[in-house]
């Protein structure tokens, strides 16, 4: 479920033409494995980036062997369909595989609040990463934002003022957004979540847990 539908049309034109940060790049590539929600639009926007291409002037370009090498090795994607991938023994998706690794398992996670843990992945392209995880029936503080958040489920689900949020949903949050995510009953919530700016607690409680959130 996608509620700011601006922000998400531009979010996915930005990871169609490539100019996300890469941890943005990387959830929204494994929202498009997890979901079949806007594979279809994606899809549309890389086609008609296609066309614009091959109508362009060529453009010469230094050292062809070497780019050639690097595009047809072993490591590199042959495509980028949006079809999921999946992998046998791991339990992240392949998209966030260079950022998380290939299992959750034995992740460093630091307890904010009882029932809410984190395990940080640093800052990349200006953006923050991270795994948040919630245990079920349990709320995040209520916050808001100086600049823009990104939420992927992996796991469970969320309800907040946008709506109920499961895996492979993809929520969008910026400093018009003041929420407090509740974890669905009945199983954890996990969610990769990528970060511009600092978050701001809003709530009481949220206010005296800030100092420990650092």
């Amino acid at each position: 479920m996608e509620k700011n539908v601006t922000g998400m049309d531009e979010l996915l034109a930005g990871y169609a033409a490539g100019t996300l940060s890469y941890p943005a790049q990387a959830l929204v590539g494994a929202h498009l494995e997890l979901s079949d929600q806007n594979r279809g639009y994606v899809s549309s926007l890389e086609s008609l980036g296609g066309v614009s291409l091959s109508d362009a002037d060529p453009v010469a370009f230094n050292d062809r062997d070497s780019m050639l090498s690097a595009i047809f090795s072993d490591d590199a994607p042959l495509s980028n369909d949006n079809t999921p991938l999946v992998q046998s023994g791991s339990n992240v998706p392949h998209s966030l595989q260079s950022i998380i690794g290939r299992s959750m398992e034995g992740l460093p996670w630091k307890t904010l609040l009882p029932g809410v843990k984190e395990c940080k992945f640093g800052e990349i392209d200006g953006c923050a990463s991270s795994l948040i995880w919630v245990r079920a029936g349990r709320a995040m503080p209520s916050h808001t934002h100086h600049g823009t958040e990104l939420t992927l489920v992996l796991q469970g689900g969320f309800t907040d003022e946008d709506g109920h949020f499961v895996s492979g949903d993809l929520a969008f949050a910026d400093g018009d957004v003041d929420h407090k995510p509740i974890a669905d009953e009945g199983e954890d919530c996990i969610c990769f979540a990528v970060t511009a700016g600092r978050l701001e607690l809003t709530g009481p409680v949220g206010r005296w847990f800030a100092p420990f959130m650092r």
